[in-house]
């Protein structure tokens, strides 16, 4: 009981607490409230202590906790070695050969329609979406997903946009199988950028890269033609701009807020009980990634697309990010924190912040 009262109290959005000049015997002027960051300026102890408390607070939600080990006896060890023999010797070549063979039957197709269909827009747009969902559906079977949908399936009209909690670019995955969305998406490297400037192209999706400021503003602006488009295919945002381990929601970005157009948020929940689908960028390639869910049981999942929702009278960008946080965090049973994503990549550095 302990403990989990101390992460409720760790994930309070509000970590300044008031004292008036009563608490002090009148040794501040009279009218003035004494805020926590004063004490902290006073006590270099207490300054260090809750800036511990947090970094905790902020790092927790990019890191992956390891299963608890279960094989520590002799009865259980000859389980666990069956166990890691069949992952790796039957069900990961088994996983590989079907993902092979997708990808030839994909490829097959997708390549003579890309081009000999290329002056019949119409025609072409829905047979590539039908193979980029054939596509992403040999992808989570290569996981064994499991995966459960609850809710009306998405469908094609203009001005509407769809937001999701992010966890791994396999939510991207997950959710294409059913609807071929657009994304929004950062510029990746290697042969995932090959397939996002090639495949994924075809679908309107758009591209950004982190680090170029001018960025915000194209993509913004494809953003507007996009939804206006009735034809385009229905767009998808990760408004929290970076993946979280799906037990914590950080900060929604507002741009998908402000568009005056309806918002259709999509809760996703991973079940942990066979493999931690969290995927952590900056330490675990994208590749190495799928190989571990490629060589775990199964991954498990919960999708709920939940009823749209638009701006209310009054209500600013920033709140209506806010509301469909709540709606998404309340859905999948996670928690909001009061941080904002992109300072898992922009961090100020330690000597930046002692010379500060």
């Amino acid at each position: 009981m302990n403990s989990s009262k101390s992460e409720v109290d760790l994930d309070r959005p509000n970590v300044e607490e008031y004292l008036t000049e009563a608490h002090l015997d009148g040794t501040l002027q009279p009218g003035r409230k004494l805020l926590l960051r004063d004490l902290l300026d006073i006590s270099p102890a207490l300054n260090e202590a809750a800036s511990a408390i947090v970094d905790d607070s902020f790092t927790r939600c990019f890191k992956s906790n390891p299963p608890e080990p279960w094989n520590w006896n002799l009865y259980l060890f000859p389980l666990w070695c069956f166990g890691v023999f069949v992952r790796y010797l039957i069900l990961f070549p088994v996983r590989v050969v079907l993902l092979a063979a997708g990808w030839v039957i994909f490829l097959s197709l997708f390549i003579p329609v890309h081009f000999v269909l290329k002056n019949q827009d119409k025609i072409r747009r829905q047979l590539e979406r039908v193979l980029v969902e054939f596509i992403c559906s040999v992808f989570v079977a290569s996981w064994t997903g499991v995966v459960k949908y609850h809710g009306p399936r998405p469908s094609v009209r203009p001005r509407q946009v769809f937001v999701a909690n992010h966890t791994s670019m396999i939510d991207f995955i997950i959710l294409e199988q059913m609807t071929a969305f657009a994304v929004i998406m950062q510029k990746h490297p290697g042969w995932v950028g090959l397939l996002q400037s090639t495949i994924l192209e075809s679908l309107g999706c758009i591209w950004f890269n982190r680090t170029e400021a001018k960025d915000r503003h194209i993509v913004s602006e494809k953003i507007k033609q996009h939804i206006e488009g009735p034809d385009n295919n229905p767009l998808l945002i990760f408004p929290e701009g970076t993946c979280v381990n799906n037990q914590y929601t950080v900060m929604f970005k507002k741009g998908a807020f402000e568009l005056g157009c309806t918002v259709c948020p999509i809760a996703i929940k991973y079940n942990k009980i066979f493999v931690d689908a969290f995927w952590n960028s900056k330490k675990q390639s994208f590749t190495m990634h799928l190989v571990r869910l490629m060589t775990s049981w199964a991954v498990v999942c919960d999708v709920w697309y939940l009823e749209p929702q638009t701006l209310q009278p009054g209500e600013t960008p920033i709140e209506f990010a806010e509301r469909v946080r709540d709606i998404i965090s309340m859905r999948a049973g996670i928690k909001k924190v009061p941080w904002d994503g992109y300072l898992k990549y922009y961090r100020p550095s330690p000597k930046l912040t002692e010379s500060k």
